[in-house]
């Protein structure tokens, strides 16, 4: 984690330290970085007994208008190119009603920098593991507030552990690579593909299914929650249907599980990934659970390359995005 980056969370920590009451934190983004905030938010409900935290996509943040939202709110932003229209806008709306506001981007004269409190430029590299990315941003605060409000000390854990996340991932990405490439060629003339996961790691298979599968290679999916998938949307499985299926660590496993178990009962035509059967030296106990998307998502990378390669689609072909007025 080089300094200028850990300086500009911990300032930005520090202003909100200064606030006199902190109540609620809403995580706001569009898109793949709306799906980032699936990990912090998942870390405040566990451990805060007096921080009220919510997701919000930029435009539906600002249509809510809610009531809550003032002098004892944080919000935090993101938006990579930080010209994101809708989450500038956001970042307005925000500061007009008294919160504080830390805008995550990889760009200090983008818009977002300008309409926010507090800036963290963060480095962007989704197919690696680096300590200096949005998701290690967002658990360094999520955990920061946690420390200043509540005394919590896992904070210390998460710094530790995150100096080892890019050995680790590179281990898991080398270990999973044959894989990824049999699961490409296995795929690559299906028209739809379904992704499963719940806690923390919804926010990884919801940002492949929309950004990767949809996006960058105009595959039909749904990103289904493992606790919803007995209430509607297994009865889609047979044999011909393939599916991205993600089993992790803590008190969401069981969930993971059981989609798992009924779904071989129909199909063979599932990619697990196995957060417990990783290489997880390094990362400690305490905050395992909160780091496995920063794992989990630079390794889905490494299929959706091969994925894309086996079809012969690079993942920055677009037809809307950047090509039109949208």
């Amino acid at each position: 984690m080089n300094n200028a980056f850990e300086r500009n969370i911990q300032a930005a920590l520090a202003a909100v330290a200064k606030r006199e009451k902190l109540a609620n934190v809403f995580f706001v983004a569009c898109g793949g970085s709306f799906a980032q905030m699936h990990a912090p938010k998942y870390v405040l409900d566990r451990e805060s007994a007096s921080l009220v935290a919510e997701t919000y996509n930029s435009a539906e943040f600002v249509a809510r208008d809610l009531p809550r939202l003032g002098s004892s709110s944080v919000v935090i932003l993101c938006s990579s190119s930080g010209n994101t229209p809708e989450t500038v806008a956001a970042a307005k709306f925000a500061r007009e009603h008294g919160a504080y506001t830390i805008g995550l981007t990889t760009k200090s004269e983008s818009d977002l920098a300008k309409a926010v409190d507090s800036v963290v430029l963060y480095v962007s590299k989704p197919a690696e593991a680096n300590a200096d990315g949005v998701g290690p941003a967002l658990l360094s605060l999520a955990f920061g507030l946690l420390r200043d409000r509540e005394g919590n000390r896992k904070h210390e854990a998460l710094t530790r552990s995150l100096s080892a996340l890019p050995g680790l991932v590179a281990r898991a990405q080398a270990a999973h690579d044959a894989d990824a490439l049999r699961w490409a060629k296995a795929v690559r003339r299906e028209p739809v593909i379904y992704t499963l996961a719940s806690g923390p790691n919804y926010g990884v298979t919801y940002s492949f299914a929309i950004c990767i599968l949809q996006e960058m290679q105009w595959i039909h999916t749904q990103a289904i929650h493992a606790g919803e998938y007995f209430h509607g949307p297994f009865e889609i499985i047979d044999d011909t249907v393939p599916f991205i299926l993600v089993l992790g660590t803590g008190a969401c496993r069981k969930m993971d599980q059981r989609a798992l178990d009924f779904t071989r009962k129909f199909t063979d035509k599932i990619l697990t990934i196995d957060i417990e059967a990783l290489d997880l030296a390094g990362i400690e106990t305490d905050v395992i659970d909160y780091m496995q998307p920063l794992i989990l998502q630079p390794l889905l990378r490494t299929y959706a390359i091969r994925l894309s390669e086996s079809r012969g689609h690079p993942l920055t072909v677009r037809r809307y995005m950047w090509a039109m007025e949208y």
